[in-house]
């Protein structure tokens, strides 16, 4: 026979092997695909966007929260060939707002190439032969010297 007991806030219940090998008689009750409180993706079953969706970071609810809503659901529920080419006067509000909040909206060419110290990092260039700065994305057109040593090697103590 099982018993159970109150200990603070936990209910521990004790049950036997015979209740066990018993058939549950539990009923299970069917989800509710309207539940806000229930865990959803992006879309909701009934095809709204789920502005709770972990998947938006916060965007939703942040001070430009109202704009990105906006060029959101226009681009969700655009029907343009180009979709979202409809919206761009929302984006374009959602732009001007994150560019009002550096700090919590960094643009992505600031945050990745801007070095703890808050000087950009540039990557080295070999000069080419006419002496003209290569462009750091840009194949290096200068011949390999084996004379210099390499620095990718480990250095000797």
């Amino acid at each position: 026979m099982s018993y159970s007991k109150q200990e603070g806030k936990d209910r521990i219940i004790f049950v036997t092997k015979e209740d066990h090998e018993a058939p549950s008689n539990a009923e299970l009750i069917a989800e509710d695909p309207d539940d806000p409180y229930e865990e959803h993706g992006l879309i909701l079953p009934s095809g709204a966007i789920n502005w709770n969706c972990p998947c938006l970071g916060g965007m939703a609810s942040g001070p430009c929260g109202e704009q990105f809503k906006s060029a959101f659901s226009c681009f969700h529920y655009s029907k343009e060939e180009v979709k979202g080419s409809d919206c761009m006067e929302q984006f374009r509000g959602m732009q001007e707002c994150m560019q009002r909040y550096p700090e919590l909206y960094p643009q992505e060419d600031e945050k990745e190439s801007t070095s703890s110290s808050g000087v950009p990092e540039t990557e080295p260039t070999t000069p080419n032969q006419d002496s003209t700065p290569t462009p750091a994305s840009a194949p290096d057109p200068s011949p390999v010297s084996h004379d210099t040593p390499s620095t990718d090697s480990p250095a000797s103590s």
